[in-house]
């Protein structure tokens, strides 16, 4: 009779608990099916490419957009591992502190890619321009970039770094997809966010730049690139020794790192017509570059 007891008390006591649907406002359904999208629902982490573009420019965007953030990974990665501590890094950005350069990476690498698009066709023109390998399409696409037949014609995997002469200090940025491409996003106001832009020209410039004005380095396209190509080069490609090229001597800082910055040249204005190439620069060696 008692145990038949302690069963009555026992069932008495379950029932005038609480069940989980009162403790959750008289809720039917558990929070994983009550219809509420994930934080992130809609984010686009592979970058988009246009209709125009054939199976084979496809392939050959989609590898060397991989090798984009496969280098804007490695890049954040050594400044993550060594901060300013790196003779790299200083070699680059001078003082500036380590977060700017990494935030420049991490974007590439993580931000929402929704607002950007590669495309395959000419739709301005520019592509019938010798030597144009590719352009921003400025105010005709704000969140476009063209990529021309050169680029398929003359871009380098990543594989072949430090190999068939490249060396970082003496080739151009734009021998390999992945800089290229880097170079270009930044240009993208999603990824560049008009802040970083182009400051410096050339390898002599960009070190000298560091030295000089730092506060530019960590938004300065020309320097992202190289610091990225150089510590690749040494940590991936041929680790601990890298192909730096040759080295030059340069000035000692002349001035403090809080000089204004410059407004950006008109060669790096948005792209409008197939006309003269406004748009566009020679960097060191005669290469025509067009943003």
């Amino acid at each position: 009779m008692h145990f038949f007891s302690l069963i009555l008390s026992s069932a008495a006591i379950a029932a005038a608990l609480p069940t989980p649907e009162s403790s959750e406002g008289n809720q039917s359904q558990p929070f994983s099916q009550n219809g509420l999208a994930p934080w992130d629902a809609g984010a686009v982490t592979q970058f988009p490419i246009h209709s125009s573009c054939n199976a084979t420019q496809r392939r050959q965007l989609e590898l060397g957009l991989n090798e984009t953030v496969t280098l804007a990974q490695h890049a954040k990665d050594h400044i993550l591992r060594w901060r300013n501590e790196s003779e790299i890094y200083k070699k680059y950005f001078g003082d500036r502190p380590s977060m700017e350069a990494i935030g420049s990476f991490d974007i590439v690498v993580n931000g929402d890619k929704k607002d950007i698009l590669f495309r395959c066709d000419n739709p301005d023109g520019n592509c019938d321009n010798e030597g144009w390998a590719g352009h921003w399409r400025g105010t005709n696409g704000t969140d476009e970039t063209v990529i021309c037949d050169l680029s398929y014609e003359t871009r380098r995997s990543l594989s072949t770094m430090c190999g068939l002469g490249y060396t970082v200090s003496e080739s151009e940025t734009n021998t390999f997809w992945a800089a290229d491409l880097l170079h270009r996003l930044y240009h993208v106001s999603a990824i560049g966010q008009n802040w970083i832009d182009h400051f410096a020209d050339g390898y002599e410039e960009v070190v000298d730049q560091a030295k000089k004005n730092a506060t530019l380095s960590t938004r300065d396209s020309e320097t992202l690139q190289y610091f990225a190509l150089e510590v690749y080069a040494y940590d991936i490609s041929v680790p601990g020794v890298g192909c730096a090229g040759v080295q030059h001597e340069h000035d000692e800082p002349e001035a403090t790192t809080s000089q204004p910055a410059p407004t950006a040249t008109t060669t790096d204005a948005a792209s409008t017509t197939a006309d003269v190439p406004e748009n566009c620069h020679t960097h060191e060696g005669g290469e025509l570059h067009c943003t």
